[in-house]
């Protein structure tokens, strides 16, 4: 079951990255160039959330059937002065629930602007940095090797 979990949790990621710079390019995009917001936009900004919401759900499965979950019984608080176990048990996943915080935040800004300047910059600003919350944290160790 984990490495079931696990490969769905990384190819899952491949979709995430994929349509969050999609909708991050276009709010951009779309922001410096002055283009009006339109139904394209919102589905983009919505499928980013909702593919980052599932990415969330099945990360947070894998982090609980892990063995890696173990070393937090082992290593107690020396999981902290361990780089691997702490990347694995401790900054990936809380920078990355941050990262989907800020993609729900945004999202949510967004609907209540009422100019269409007001609601791309919105989407810029928080999934830009969910964005670069992501690719910090990413194990490319592992991910892609």
């Amino acid at each position: 079951m984990y490495d079931i979990i696990k490969s769905l949790h990384s190819y899952w990621a491949y979709l995430v990255l994929l349509v969050l710079i999609i909708a991050t390019v276009n709010a951009i995009i779309k922001t410096v160039g002055d283009k009006e917001y339109e139904a394209n936009d919102f589905r983009k900004s919505l499928f980013a959330l909702i593919v980052s919401h599932i990415q969330l759900l099945i990360g947070l499965v894998l982090y609980f059937v892990s063995p890696r979950f173990d070393l937090w019984s082992e290593l107690g608080g020396g999981v902290m002065g361990n780089s691997l176990a702490r990347l694995y048990l401790v900054e990936h996943p809380f920078i990355n629930i941050i990262a989907v915080a800020l993609i729900t935040i945004g999202y949510s800004k967004h609907k209540k602007k009422l100019t269409s300047k007001g609601k791309l910059k919105t989407i810029a600003i928080f999934y830009t940095i969910a964005l670069l919350l992501f690719l910090s944290r990413i194990p490319w160790s592992t991910w892609i090797g």
